[in-house]
């Protein structure tokens, strides 16, 4: 092998590694409100065995810490550890097929996120047709 193989090698691996590293929803997200845009909160994105997990882990500006809004076992329940997004799944360059809770609404939509660049998510939420999409900045 010559040396300007191995360099080539290395550069694709390189290249490889961090087009997925950055092809990954997983961090720490800043969400928008889509109809005031103000900052809401931040929002952990995590992975566990393959399905993509969202959980509340700051409030900007909350008139409140517990969901009072919230119905079943969320009623009362703190906002900040709450899971929020789950069952997401990869598919492509979108993840898909999973559920988001607004604890503002009591309401838990089908969900579908996908990356625009590295540092922001759009994240949508829908019934049947109807839909709204937030975007969500990476917190670095």
């Amino acid at each position: 092998m010559t040396l300007k193989s191995i360099f080539t090698t290395i550069l694709l691996f390189a290249f490889f590694i961090t087009s997925s590293m950055a092809q990954s929803c997983v961090g720490v997200w800043k969400t928008i409100d889509d109809e005031t845009g103000e900052e809401r909160s931040q929002v952990e994105i995590y992975e566990k065995n393959g399905t993509y997990y969202g959980k509340i882990i700051k409030l900007i500006n909350p008139t409140t810490d517990v969901c009072n809004t919230c119905t079943g076992n969320r009623k009362g329940k703190p906002l900040v550890g709450m899971e929020i997004m789950k069952n997401m799944k990869k598919s492509g360059n979108t993840w898909k097929n999973g559920e988001i809770f607004s604890p503002t609404k009591d309401k838990t939509y089908s969900c579908k996120i996908w990356l625009e660049g590295n540092n922001i998510l759009k994240v949508r939420g829908y019934v049947a047709l109807f839909y709204r999409t937030q975007t969500w900045h990476r917190i670095k």
